[in-house]
């Protein structure tokens, strides 16, 4: 058979489409098919090399039919239905939701924790009233634990006469498992959004994990603006509690669904630093979503960082004022902290 460079193009686009294709059916079954972990496992690899054994050494509709394996898995794939009722981490033990009655909302199962250390704590879960009518503005936290390139943001809602509420958006763990950057591309973890204090969800990564840094900024926000971006997460975890979504690392993580939560036209456009959300605070700066307080980024961020104060703060009843207290662009906006 004669091969044009046309054909020789095409033949190697569909090999890496298909080798690919292959490879992505065979991650599912590692890491989604519903046996024991070592029988899935095997599956995997046997599909892997049946798929291209069948393409590159069949004849006829045989080497067709390879084809039709990955084809098969992503209908299976799709069958997977998320659920809120598994053994889950502490931690994520329980679903958060909430009732609205004009200005007042009730959170119910809002995390705070007392920690003596990242494995050993005490489980508290509140329920708690906040006026929406008191809610002044928004800070955001960034916390890292390794690369500059990836983040974790905790949306940080602050009210006048009731401490701060903070939405965490997270994997779902189950009981034994980890997180695996692999598998958060793949249909292991439910997507779970927890509401939680402070001196909770914040104080656990400055105080207690080891190597994760946390920087807290302002957003330039008005009260009507917050109101919203606090109501868009009201409907989302309610709309979880009766259908619990997949986390996925690339479409419905962290921060992709801070951004698709929101009405489309109020939305700003896409920019890469969403994916690579390690650099999302220089695309707020950039954007001019934060307060700055006229200074350069680099030195924003350095003043930023909240360790040392949160650790010098540990369990106090001030944990939200203390770790304020030196932020410049806080001190604009609440002059009692100076």
């Amino acid at each position: 058979m004669k091969f044009t460079p046309l054909k020789s193009l095409i033949t190697f686009a569909f090999a890496g489409l298909l080798f690919f294709g292959t490879l992505w059916a065979a991650g599912a079954f590692w890491y989604d098919l519903p046996v024991a972990p070592g029988v899935r496992k095997i599956l995997a690899v046997l599909l892997f090399i049946a798929t291209l054994s069948l393409y590159f050494w069949g004849k006829g509709r045989l080497r067709w039919s390879a084809l039709a394996l990955p084809f098969f898995v992503v209908i299976w794939w799709f069958t997977l239905s998320p659920s809120n009722d598994r053994a889950w981490l502490p931690d994520v033990a329980e679903t958060p939701w909430a009732e609205i009655d004009g200005d007042l909302v009730t959170l119910h199962n809002v995390r705070n924790f007392d920690y003596q250390s990242v494995d050993e704590f005490t489980p508290r879960w509140e329920t708690r009233q906040v006026d929406l009518s008191e809610l002044t503005g928004i800070d955001i936290a960034i916390t890292y634990w390794g690369s500059e390139w990836m983040a974790h943001p905790i949306t940080s809602f602050q009210f006048k006469n009731s401490p701060p509420v903070c939405f965490s958006i997270e994997t779902r763990k189950e009981e034994g498992e980890s997180y695996s950057s692999i598998g958060g591309f793949f249909r292991q973890y439910e997507l779970i959004y927890i509401i939680a204090d402070e001196r909770d969800i914040v104080r656990v990564r400055t105080n207690y994990r080891e190597g994760e840094d946390v920087y807290l900024y302002r957003l330039k926000i008005s009260p009507e603006q917050a109101r919203a971006r606090f109501l868009e997460y009201i409907t989302t975890l309610n709309g979880m509690k009766d259908q619990p979504r997949w986390y996925n690392a690339v479409t419905t993580n962290c921060t992709t669904s801070i951004r698709s939560q929101q009405v489309a036209s109020t939305r700003r456009s896409w920019d890469w630093r969403i994916l690579l959300n390690g650099k999302a605070d220089e695309m707020l700066y950039e954007n001019g979503a934060i307060q700055t307080a006229d200074l350069p980024f680099a030195e924003l961020k350095e003043l930023s960082l909240i360790n040392p104060a949160a650790q010098a703060a540990g369990s106090s009843g001030d944990f939200s004022s203390l770790i304020r207290a030196s932020i410049p662009t806080i001190q604009q906006t609440n002059p009692q902290l100076k």
